[in-house]
């Protein structure tokens, strides 16, 4: 693979070549993080040097330009696990030591070197970054002790709906280029949102030589997998590029007569007007078609009061069960360079989540032990939609004053999400009881649908931001920013909301800085108390401190951070119902989250790339614990290496997953008395091997969940579990032209 780095990259990216840093300085905090996480994977400095082609980046195109935009630097074609520069936190481009908020990247080669199709697989290996599963369809993101309902599509934000899922979770990694999770508060750029994190995925660009791929997967459960991937230049002189990407994928599971079918087809053009000005449209179509949908998970304890055990193949869900989603995107960006550098950028972003559910499954009550008896089907028919518009209008440039040159942006974005959705329950007469739930086969018939109820609600988002960047000294540099938010809903009327953001960089060498950073988000809230009334807006503060390091010219970077997270009208379940039948919560006042989280990833030898990293910590309320959904505990580590010499051609790797012990308070089917169930800590492990037959040819095989380990998840406010997934293969062969 030939790699082409432009100058202007290199000087946005600080990858312009300087000395190598001096071996104390990288063995001695080399040590101390191996200590801590365990690793025992650090090389001796005088290891390093320049990195050659990664030509074991398989599924990845032959020739790419790695450059860096005004969201970052494309990893794709890098080698890397790392990436050179970001640019979700403040929308300034910077290093990610520069940045005062940790922030873990999953690169298009860890994607491609551990099969990372979907965006589940990406989380599962993000340190400090939890799932919890509801169902086949249903998964939801942790992190530092809320759940993330936060997405960004190349820096847009598109708040997820969690209710009825509508295909974020489901997304297809084949169109994107990296995928960001800047942890803490977000509210300078997205304005509204939940304080743990914030998933920003960055799409594929065209390249300015044709190129191409395509990579056939084959695996466990009949799982087949197919991906194109063509791009390069249209017109004789380059200024018109495109690229396409296509990918199908038809899976059963190890989970009785359940199957699940994906298609993704992604087109980008970028078009070069004048020499200073870019114009990239381009859209996506992403659909999930599932058959035999579970809905919830498997009751926890049968009617004795004992752990309901079931094998790891049982699916409550019936044969007809369905909840198919998709995802319709479409999205241009206009961004133009003045003569003095400074540069205007304007993004509109469609995008359309939807959901056909037709849903059935035998998840109402406890079975008896004995007999089976106790258990009803939980059945519903859901068909809706989501449409939102966005925009994001800024200027971004450096101005001087005295003496020293500092960075400033100045935007604004509006919104408009518009959710439709019909509901439909049985037609009298359905027999909805399961005659024995240890016999259940899911074959049952579907009933005849009847409208019951519809929604059809606008939301509308606008708010004003700027932030600058001050170099207060050659070692000192200071971030200070604010948005003025306004948000309504049916529900809410917000106007005026002030989200400030604060943070402070200090080089203690070439290498490694301290930082500090305070940022804010508020989140209305549809939830409601017994009484039906609606809480008040979420409101939450981020607090975070900590060291971060660079190597090898940005190819291994490393941070230790500790956090304070504070939350009021925190939403938790209070075990009764809403004058509708729903869910009632009440918000509690000073839910705090403390903790510390260390990571590495990046070039710790030639041909050897490692993400890993640990992550505590603690919500409270009071002196009570919350989120306990969520481990207190999470480690994981991934790392390939390039064999050379003998071994000349192969790549090699591994990954480990340990999570702690997770909890929730659930109701004693015979008692009727709260009770706290409690999982298991476990560790996960997988591995991966490559062989480059030559320039063009490879074939990779993943193995997951290597020893095969029994593990659940836990959803207590419905009482349910669900199994995780038994050891599984997959064979990819790749061939690039």
């Amino acid at each position: 693979m030939s790699v082409v780095v432009s100058r202007t990259a290199q000087a946005r990216s600080g990858r312009i070549p300087a000395e190598r840093p001096s071996a104390p300085s990288l063995s001695l905090l080399t040590v101390a993080l191996s200590g801590v996480l365990g690793l025992g994977l650090f090389a001796p400095a005088a290891q390093a040097e320049e990195a050659p082609p990664e030509d074991a980046a398989a599924q990845t195109l032959p020739t790419v330009q790695v450059t860096a935009n005004q969201l970052g630097t494309v990893t794709e074609g890098s080698g890397s696990y790392t990436p050179g520069t970001i640019a979700t936190a403040t929308r300034l481009v910077l290093s990610p030591r520069q940045t005062p908020q940790s922030i873990s990247v999953i690169t298009r080669q860890e994607m491609n070197d551990f099969g990372l199709n979907g965006i589940d697989d990406v989380m599962k290996v993000t340190p400090g970054i939890s799932i919890v599963t509801y169902d086949s369809e249903r998964t939801e993101y942790y992190a530092r002790g809320f759940a993330m309902q936060n997405f960004q599509y190349d820096g847009i934000p598109m708040a997820r709906d969690s209710a009825y899922s509508a295909g974020n979770t489901l997304s297809d990694t084949a169109i994107y280029d990296r995928i960001e999770v800047l942890k803490g508060a977000t509210g300078l750029l997205t304005g509204m949102g939940d304080p743990g994190a914030t998933i920003n995925l960055v799409r594929k660009k065209p390249t300015r030589t044709p190129a191409g791929s395509v990579t056939l997967g084959a695996g466990s459960w009949d799982s087949y997998r197919a991906d194109v991937d063509v791009g390069g230049p249209l017109t004789g002189s380059g200024r018109v590029r495109g690229r396409a990407v296509a990918a199908y994928q038809d899976k059963q599971s190890n989970v009785d007569h359940y199957q699940r079918s994906n298609e993704v087809f992604y087109g980008i053009l970028e078009t070069d007007i004048g020499d200073s000005t870019l114009l990239t449209v381009g859209a996506d179509y992403q659909d999930s078609d599932p058959k035999g949908s579970s809905w919830g998970g498997i009751p926890l304890l049968d009617s004795a009061g004992k752990f309901n055990r079931m094998p790891r193949s049982f699916n409550n869900g019936a044969r007809w069960s369905r909840w198919g989603q998709y995802a319709r995107t479409g999205f241009a960006t206009l961004e133009h360079t003045f003569g003095n550098d400074w540069v205007a950028k304007l993004q509109l972003n469609h995008q359309v989540n939807g959901y056909d559910a037709s849903l059935g499954a035998a998840a109402g009550g406890n079975p008896d032990p004995v007999t089976g008896e106790g258990v009803s089907m939980w059945l519903g028919q859901y068909i809706g939609k989501t449409t939102s518009n966005a925009a994001d209008l800024y200027v971004s440039g450096r101005f001087e004053w005295f003496g020293r040159q500092h960075e400033l942006v100045v935007g604004g974005s509006v919104s408009r999400k518009r959710w439709v959705n019909n509901g439909y329950s049985p037609q009298p007469g359905y027999v909805s009881d399961v005659a024995d739930y240890y016999a259940w086969t899911g074959d049952v018939p579907e009933p005849d649908w009847q409208w019951s109820y519809g929604d059809n609600q606008v939301t509308r988002e606008s708010g004003a931001y700027v932030v600058s960047r001050f170099d207060l000294a050659d070692p000192l540099k200071l971030i200070l920013g604010s948005r003025i938010a306004n948000y309504t809903s049916p529900d809410t009327d917000e106007s005026g909301v002030v989200v400030p953001y604060a943070g402070v960089v200090y080089d203690l060498s070439r290498t490694v800085s301290v930082f500090a950073s305070y940022s804010t988000i508020f989140k209305p809230q549809g939830n409601q108390d017994e009484q039906g009334r609606v809480l008040d807006p979420l409101e939450g503060r981020s607090y975070e401190a900590g060291l971060k390091a660079e190597f090898y010219e940005g190819r291994l970077n490393a941070s230790a951070a500790v956090f304070q997270l504070e939350q009021d009208n925190y939403a938790q379940p209070t075990g009764g119902r809403t004058p509708g039948g729903g869910i009632a919560y009440e918000g509690l006042m000073g839910v705090r989250t403390r903790g510390y989280e260390l990571e590495i990833s990046g070039q710790l030898a030639p041909g050897w790339q490692v993400q890993g990293g640990y992550a505590h910590k603690i919500a409270r309320q009071q002196s009570t614990k919350v989120s306990t959904l969520e481990p207190e505990d999470q480690f994981s580590v991934h790392s390939t290496y390039r064999l050379t010499g003998a071994g000349q051609g192969w790549s090699v790797g591994g990954g480990a997953r340990w999570q702690g012990s997770t909890f929730g308070t659930i109701t004693h089917p015979a008692t009727g008395g709260s009770q706290v169930h409690r999982t298991e800590p476990y560790w996960l492990l997988d591995a991966m091997a490559r062989y480059q037959f030559n320039d063009q040819l490879s074939a990779t095989v993943n193995v997951n969940n290597l020893l095969d380990k029994r593990y659940y998840t836990i959803f207590s406010w419905y009482s349910t579990y669900t199994w995780g997934e038994p050891r599984n293969v997959r064979l990819t062969l790749n061939y690039r032209f």
